[in-house]
């Protein structure tokens, strides 16, 4: 009977097996298309020639890593140095993506395992409201998060009017207003990953471990937070890698002085002024490090996971 099992399994699984590549055809021309091939013009822009007035001349060089790199002066004549402004916009960047998944992290898990443990029908409910406020555009979502943290708005009002503050605070065009419109642009990339998780987690575990007197921290350590890595790890990886390269929050939030690598990115390819392979550069160096730091985590996974 199992032998009889396992041949029947093996046939439906093999029944399209000569048409696989057929029927994966469309999905790899959509990624071709939309993924790769913007991918290859990136990189070939960057090895080209910046045009006076935007755009590119098909001259390769490296220039423009040249100059993300280096610092040569005015003229371009003397001895180069390291570039410490694009490094340093870099550092900002790693580190404001670092921290705001941080917070997510912190805030997130705790409202995926509430509503998690909900009854379904106050799961819909709570998964909704987590949403719905992600149906408007980014732009009108951060805007709007200018409007409340601004002097004037109803953050320092209501500040102001419970006597905690004197005076209104300075959030705008500070670090801290960028860290904000990060943690509310992308909470929800860690909420749902996690909130699935949870929802699958047998909780039998944690009342056995319950009664082999556990605590609850160890329940929680040794236990549920290894058996949802899954989720935590997904909700990680989508909250920092588009906060790393985000230029919203950054550009209207930030100003000038939290500049963020997407920022600089996204001033390369605006107006006639723009430097298109120095932006295209600087482009294809964010993704070669988001592409190492997800190999160097998906190599320890595999060594985790092999390890008995």
């Amino acid at each position: 009977m199992a032998g009889g099992a396992a041949s029947i399994k093996s046939s439906r699984s093999g029944i399209y097996s000569d048409q696989r590549n057929w029927l994966l055809l469309p999905s790899w021309v959509v990624l071709g298309f939309f993924v790769f091939a913007p991918v290859c013009v990136m990189l070939v822009y960057s090895f080209l020639t910046k045009e006076f007035r935007g755009g590119v001349i098909w001259e390769p060089t490296l220039a423009a890593y040249d100059q993300f790199f280096f610092d040569r002066g005015l003229f371009g004549d003397a001895e180069p140095k390291l570039q410490w402004t694009y490094i340093s916009i870099f550092w900002r960047s790693i580190w404001q993506a670092g921290l705001a998944t941080i917070l997510a992290l912190i805030i997130g898990f705790p409202t995926a395992y509430f509503i998690a443990t909900r009854s379904p029908k106050a799961r819909a409910i709570w998964v909704f409201l987590i949403t719905v406020p992600y149906w408007v555009n980014l732009l009108i979502r951060t805007v709007s998060m200018k409007f409340l943290v601004r002097e004037e708005g109803p953050l320092n009002d209501f500040l102001i009017y419970a006597g905690i503050i004197e005076e209104p605070l300075q959030i705008i065009n500070t670090n801290l207003a960028v860290q904000l419109g990060l943690f509310y642009s992308y909470l929800p990339f860690m909420v749902l990953p996690i909130y699935a998780s949870v929802e699958r987690y047998n909780f039998i575990l944690s009342e056995a471990a319950a009664d082999l007197y556990a605590t609850k921290w160890t329940t929680l350590t040794r236990i549920l937070l290894p058996s949802i890595k899954p989720g935590l790890v997904a909700g990680c990886i989508l909250v920092f890698v588009p906060s790393l390269g985000a230029f919203l929050a950054p550009d209207l939030l930030g100003g000038a002085k939290n500049f963020m690598i997407g920022s600089l990115i996204e001033e390369q390819f605006k107006g006639n002024a723009g430097n298109w392979p120095f932006g295209a550069a600087a482009s294809m160096i964010l993704l070669t490090m988001v592409m190492v730091l997800l190999m160097i985590f998906a190599h320890q996974q595999r060594r985790a996971e092999e390890t008995p």
